[in-house]
């Protein structure tokens, strides 16, 4: 009798064409956050036709179950995300995004058309095994304030409530055939600041006319600094970035006011919350100081997320038996934010990188980037390994 892993390896094998086209598919045409009405009707055809039960949950978002024949109360839901980015993609491509100025950049393509051959796979066994699996569908990843947020609002971890979440991320800068892991704390939480530094502008001859915001604002970006390099533990990475400042001034005009975007990332949620009052304090009072006004918004983002130890430990196990212990690496802490952090907050999970990369073919560039790519014979593996993973999980 075939081992479960000959079962799942044949499987991810069988249905590996179709997971190609249905990542195709979704890559010609990608929507952007909480728009992804065509993509969730995909989805749910593609359920229909398996027979799955599903409803919707946070308008565009989907919730489906597949139960095992066999009797058992376990229950452990997969995540896929389904957005695209606002980025216009490199031409050439046969399969190339057909929405301009809309890419999927950030390989939820992969992690949908994954979750949907994991589906097939996991439908073709059920008589095989008892437990009920949960596959979590949701949109708006890339926008606060977030799709897993709505989906943990309108019930997606409850009826039934599963002991544990897992979810899989594209990761360009590990080599195809592998899958990386991390156990404990691995990615950022994210807040986006705005400031506005109000003054007094005039003749740039005449600065002792003037309430000089540019000065004001050089004075705060370089004090706040000091939240990551002497008010933060060491031992806990914080960054704290400004990507954006207008003043819309000239070389002989001081401007009345001067703009700021920038980003807050952390480790720890209770040193995240200090900080935000820090940074707050820190710019009023300086703006203050100096004659001016600051008005400073902490829009808060995702938390940050952590990879149960337990779980994140047999999973990788899981993953060495399924893949190989040479091709199971180790992550490092991540600075960049994911959604999935919601559910981590919530219940056990384990977020793991599935290697999409490939130098020799010139696939190496980053998420986030016109010509980012992936190598497709990553789905294989992706369909395959979570399918296994959560068969393991439930003891078969």
């Amino acid at each position: 009798m075939a081992s479960t892993k000959e079962k799942v390896l044949a499987l991810a094998h069988q249905y590996f064409e179709d997971t190609v086209s249905n990542r195709r598919h979704l890559h010609q045409n990608p929507e952007l956050s909480f728009e992804e009405y065509n993509t969730s009707a995909f989805v749910k055809a593609q359920l229909d036709e398996l027979g799955i039960p599903y409803e919707a949950k946070a308008d565009t978002g989907i919730v489906a179950l597949i139960k095992g024949d066999l009797p058992s109360d376990e229950v452990i839901a997969l995540r896929a995300d389904m957005d695209a980015l606002p980025i216009q993609e490199v031409e050439g491509r046969s399969y190339g995004s057909k929405n301009p100025g809309v890419m999927h950049a950030c390989g939820h393509d992969v992690h949908t058309s994954s979750l949907l051959g994991t589906a097939k796979i996991l439908n073709s066994l059920k008589a095989e095994f008892g437990g009920t699996i949960k596959l979590i569908f949701q949109p708006g990843e890339e926008r606060l304030p977030g799709g897993a947020s709505l989906m943990i609002k309108e019930g997606a971890l409850q009826n039934p409530a599963p002991s544990a979440i897992i979810g899989q991320h594209v990761m360009p800068f590990i080599e195809v055939g592998k899958v990386g892991f991390r156990e404990g704390k691995y990615m950022a939480s994210c807040d986006e600041l705005f400031m506005t530094v109000k003054g007094r502008g005039g003749h740039g001859a005449h600065p002792h006319q003037n309430i000089d915001p540019i000065v004001i604002t050089a004075q705060i970006i370089t004090a706040l600094q000091q939240i990551a390099s002497r008010f933060a533990d060491p031992r806990t990475p914080t960054v704290l970035s400004f990507g954006k400042i207008i003043a819309n001034g000239a070389t002989n005009i001081i401007p009345d006011q001067v703009y700021l975007e920038g980003t807050f990332r952390t480790f720890d949620e209770e040193w995240r919350a200090e900080a935000h009052e820090r940074m707050v304090k820190i710019a009023v009072g300086i703006a203050e100081s100096m004659g001016a006004i600051c008005e400073f918004e902490v829009r808060k983002g995702y938390p940050f997320l952590i990879n149960e130890p337990q779980l994140t430990k047999s999973a990788r196990t899981f993953a060495e038996e399924y893949l190989g212990k040479e091709n199971v690496v180790d992550l490092d802490l991540w600075p960049a934010a994911e959604d999935f952090s919601y559910y981590s907050q919530e219940i056990n999970a384990c977020f793991y990188r599935l290697g999409t990369g490939n130098a020799a073919r010139g696939i190496s560039s980053a998420v986030h980037t016109p010509t980012f790519d992936v190598d497709e014979s990553s789905l294989e593996i992706s369909t395959g390994l979570m399918a296994y993973i959560t068969l393991r999980r439930l003891g078969y």
